[in-house]
């Protein structure tokens, strides 16, 4: 038990076992209530509203479904008390929909307390740990915790135990153009050729080096030579290739680019030379980053 704990990360642990969402207690008539481990009725519980994955696989859901009807529910799906013997789902939704599939009355749950903010992390941190997500539904999920659970990338990296540029990573997929998204989905191409494709800064190049790996099977390593043949340079020998900054560099770029709402690019030498680009596609965007250089001063 101690092993499945540890792998959903400190953060969600933390929630899990602390005495506001885990009290020990019946009601008068002996209905079970929060802190409960009980069979309950599938009719009883609602889906959840923060589930982050909206595709699970038919076939994997039938293998479950067989597994289940063989060996039973080995563990209990999460759930929150919304009121007299009404529950909504916090995680678990695979089995709870496997359980469903094999005509199954009830199912054995675990029975938490926890407010709406809770919910969405409890669902998020879940769901990230799972074996079979593609890399964009990784990526919303960390955005959706960022945004939505108002953390910092630093406070995400303890709760999940992946370092913050990891997470970087997988967050600057959801600039690719959706095309692009769809294909790593669908595992056209895998994550480090996207990382390599994400470096280029025109949308119809991305698209036409998407079509290459497709259609000619091209390896991450001759995506990242197409890459940077093509990334501009200028005289002193600086180029932008994202993959070769440090770990301080990529945070400095990922938080300018929160700053100021625009694409930045770092470009360094190994001398240590180097410039900070911030893009703008317009004059309406140029006048907004330099409002927000007024605004510092002031």
């Amino acid at each position: 038990m101690k092993t499945k704990k540890s792998a959903l990360g400190r953060g969600l642990s933390a929630i899990l076992e602390s005495p506001e969402t885990d009290i020990t207690s019946k009601d008068i008539s002996g209905n079970y209530v929060v802190g409960a481990i009980a069979n309950l009725s599938l009719e009883k519980i609602e889906a959840n509203p923060f589930q982050p994955r909206d595709r699970f696989e038919e076939t994997s859901l039938r293998e479950l479904a067989q597994s289940i009807k063989e060996q039973g529910i080995i563990q209990p799906v999460t759930v929150r008390k919304l009121g007299f013997d009404k529950y909504q789902l916090i995680s678990g939704e695979r089995r709870f929909k496997a359980a469903r599939l094999t005509g199954l009355s009830e199912i054995p749950c675990y029975i938490r307390v926890a407010n709406d903010q809770q919910m969405l992390e409890l669902s998020l941190i879940e769901n990230i740990h799972r074996k079979d997500l593609n890399s964009i539904e990784i990526a919303i999920s960390y955005q959706r915790l960022l945004e939505e659970c108002k953390i910092t990338q630093e406070e995400l990296s303890v709760r999940i135990g992946k370092d913050r540029t990891t997470i970087t990573n997988y967050i600057r997929l959801l600039k690719l153009p959706p095309e692009i998204q769809i294909a790593l989905q669908e595992e056209k191409l895998s994550m480090g050729h996207a990382r390599a494709i994400i470096n280029m800064d025109d949308e119809k190049a991305q698209i036409g080096l998407l079509h290459q790996i497709i259609a000619k099977g091209l390896s991450v390593r001759d995506v990242e030579k197409i890459v940077k043949s093509n990334l501009p340079k200028d005289k002193s020998g600086l180029n932008n290739k994202t993959d070769e900054l440090s770990e301080k560099h990529e945070y400095a770029k990922e938080q300018l680019e929160s700053f100021f709402e625009s694409k930045v690019n770092i470009r360094r030498n190994n001398n240590g030379k180097g410039s900070i680009v911030i893009s703008f596609k317009s004059e309406k965007e140029f006048d907004k980053i330099m409002s927000v250089l007024e605004n510092e001063k002031h």
